[in-house]
């Protein structure tokens, strides 16, 4: 596998389930996952109007899939971008969803950000993902 290195440094302040830098060394190959939703393959919305707990576990389920069609798992994200429809609500919620998945001890380098609205007007939230395996 590629050496990945999961640093906070000292020079920059060591956030709460994300890490700062993700270093990959080695031959490899990169992943490049689309904004998955709270959409499951049946193509509904997960869990009730409204409920973003559903959505963001369906999410990273998605998220699960799309890593497990190349092989993967969780261990191999370097980072994620995540989109919130209101943050002030959503991201203890996200956070906790979130670590059930990821790796707390070496998360990925994560971006996160509130939008007003997503493709779809019941969509609360939608993460895309990059991650990196060893050559075949």
């Amino acid at each position: 596998m590629s050496n990945l290195r999961f640093l906070n440094p000292p020079t920059l302040v060591s956030p709460p389930g994300f890490t700062q830098v993700v270093e990959a060394t080695a031959p490899g190959r990169i992943i490049y996952i689309a904004g998955q939703v709270g959409i499951g393959p049946d193509g509904k919305l997960a869990g009730e109007p409204g409920d973003f707990r559903a959505q963001a576990r369906q999410t990273f389920e998605n998220l699960r899939n799309a890593l497990a069609a190349v092989g993967a798992g969780f261990d191999s994200l370097v980072k994620v971008n995540v989109y919130l429809t209101d943050c002030a609500s959503q991201l203890p919620v996200y956070r906790e969803v979130r670590d059930a998945y990821v790796n707390t001890a070496a998360p990925p380098a994560s971006t996160l950000v509130q939008v007003s609205k997503l493709a779809l007007d019941a969509l609360l939230i939608e993460v895309e993902a990059t991650a990196i395996l060893p050559p075949k």
